[in-house]
């Protein structure tokens, strides 16, 4: 495995350590029903991306010929950015950050969309030349 991929895949398992982590403190020590609402939200968005990142690698495995270079690492690093700005400014707000880092939280969630509008297009190129 190159230094792309071992880094994506350490940021993936980190960021499902960290989602089970605010999850988890959703359930049992958030302040009010709010902040749980936002760690729990926060924590289902950031856990199924850091599958999602798993998942792309292993398609990326399967059609390595066809997906090279840091090419193939766009969708997860729209995923991992995804969870950064999205997952990340909701667990601020529940920790009482100002309300004006909700502004943030749309901008994640644009990250999401392109990062799967990207695996449906790429996944699709690679299942159709090895099927």
């Amino acid at each position: 495995m190159t230094r792309g991929p071992a880094l994506v895949v350490r940021l993936a398992a980190l960021s499902g350590f960290l989602a089970v982590a605010f999850g988890a403190f959703a359930a049992h020590g958030a302040r009010d029903a709010r902040a749980a609402e936002l760690l729990h939200t926060g924590s289902l968005y950031q856990m199924t991306h850091a599958l999602a990142v798993f998942g792309w690698l292993a398609v990326r495995q399967v059609g390595k010929d066809k997906v090279g270079g840091g090419a193939g690492l766009t969708i997860p690093a729209l995923f991992l950015a995804g969870t950064v700005l999205f997952s990340g400014s909701l667990y601020a707000l529940a920790f009482g950050a100002p309300r004006v880092l909700g502004m943030v939280t749309p901008f994640g969630g644009l990250c999401f969309l392109a990062g799967w509008l990207l695996l449906a297009w790429r996944a699709g190129t690679i299942a159709d030349r090895e099927i």
